[in-house]
């Protein structure tokens, strides 16, 4: 069947936003009269074509053409001061259409799916991309050249290899609810508007953690005026209680001959870490261990000179993973990086035994007056046991006090140091030598 040749263009705009600067930047001249062709529709078939065999999940098939972004569309994003944020707060200007086959609305209704096309996290990320590559036009009627519906929700079917096009009232029975601590890339947050479903609703890819304190991810979404990627706040620009994350059912950890997965923030190698490393990284791999446990193991705020405290905090990372031997020296290997920069693993406990058996320093903030917590009759039993009990009249307690400020000091002096470093209150060295 040959394919239908679109004769109407659109009117040329002399407006200066991005989205028609492009558009009259790469969309096609019209035919000339000595050619007597169609370059444009030629053009818009072999570039369907091309994406469709790049793809290569979904029979190929041929592109319905979109017209380019009008700068007066109502569901166009309007300038606001947080760049790629919605025009207002009241939801994202995404309608979207309702469940359809692949490769357009003609035929049967979508009927639900018998099953879920298995797939991995990395071949997700790499079909969102090739959209984000093309930018594809937003449109809740035209199809894309691999037969997804061109909206929000066509998107993510079409980055989970699901066999339809699904809305955002249907995504959710392919996934499971996780929490926001279970987030991985290729699972998605979903907002369904019950009471405007087609109008209201929004979903969006998550791609990983864009830092350790978890408050921006990289988002894969169709919005308009084409797809896009980029950092956005969790959950998302509004509606902050209605997103819900979801993992895809037919998702696996890999398979034979799949791309291995790999972390959201590149591995920058080994050599960035370790004695006499100095650089952003070492910044960066410290601000990740303290926002999973490893504060007390600082004392003071990390920094780009690798140091014994970052070695100490990654070990204790390691461990609380349940790794051993030389997967627990301390230095930092692609997938301690990952399980840090993604928010994966398991978090260092309280109080874990540093090397040799020392329990974690708690912070210094733990041991000063008006304190109050199991750390201080910690502390004070070891002074004891030390043999620096005979300031106490009573059994060490919970609170700190002059007798436990004199039992340090005491200690403090058998080490040898004087002045500010026997000042009475315990650091870093003063809590590893007392226990170790």
């Amino acid at each position: 069947m040959t394919a239908p040749v679109f004769e109407e263009f659109d009117p040329v705009s002399d407006c200066d936003c991005l989205g028609c600067v492009r558009w009259r930047r790469l969309a096609p001249r019209p035919a000339s009269a000595r050619s007597g062709g169609r370059p444009a529709a030629r053009g818009a078939v072999i570039m369907a074509a091309a994406a469709s065999a790049v793809l290569g999940a979904v029979p190929a098939a041929t592109a319905l053409t979109s017209p380019p972004p009008r700068h007066a569309a109502p569901d166009a994003p309007r300038s606001t001061a947080r760049p790629g944020a919605p025009a207002t707060d009241e939801g994202p200007a995404t309608p979207q259409g309702t469940a359809a086959p692949l490769h357009g609305p003609g035929g049967s209704p979508a009927r639900p799916q018998a099953k879920t096309p298995a797939t991995t996290r990395t071949a997700i990320i790499n079909r969102a991309k090739l959209w984000v590559s093309a930018q594809v036009p937003y449109s809740t009627s035209a199809y894309w050249s691999d037969g997804y519906r061109q909206d929000c929700s066509g998107y993510v079917s079409m980055a989970w290899g699901l066999l339809s096009n699904e809305w955002t009232g249907s995504l959710a029975q392919f996934g499971v609810k996780i929490t926001k601590e279970e987030l991985q890339p290729g699972d998605m947050l979903l907002f369904h508007n019950t009471a405007d479903p087609q109008n209201g609703s929004h979903v969006v890819l998550f791609g990983g953690w864009t830092d350790y304190t978890h408050t921006a991810y990289t988002g894969y979404e169709q919005t308009p005026p084409h797809t896009r990627r980029q950092s956005t706040p969790y959950p998302y620009w509004n509606n902050t209680t209605k997103y819900v994350p979801y993992r895809y059912k037919g998702v696996t950890a890999g398979s034979a001959g799949a791309e291995p997965e790999t972390a959201p923030v590149p591995f920058p190698g080994t050599s960035y870490f370790g004695p006499g490393a100095n650089n952003k990284y070492v910044t960066q791999l410290g601000e990740m261990l303290v926002a999973r446990g490893g504060g007390s193991y600082y004392a003071q705020g990390p920094g780009p000179v690798w140091g014994e405290a970052d070695r100490r905090a990654t070990q204790a990372f390691q461990k609380a993973q349940g790794w051993t031997g030389s997967a627990a020296d301390g230095l930092p290997g692609p997938r301690t990086w990952e399980l840090l920069v993604t928010g994966g693993g398991k978090d260092i406990a309280p109080g874990a035994a540093g090397p040799g058996g020392v329990p974690a320093f708690p912070g210094k903030d733990r041991f000063r007056p008006g304190a109050n917590n199991p750390y201080v009759t910690q502390l004070g039993r070891q002074l004891v046991k030390k043999g620096f009990g005979r300031f106490y009249a009573t059994g060490p307690g919970p609170r700190w006090s002059e007798a436990d400020r004199r039992a340090v000091e005491a200690f403090q002096r058998a080490q040898g140091w004087r002045g500010g470093a026997a000042d009475g209150y315990p650091g870093p060295e003063t809590w590893r030598r007392l226990f170790g």
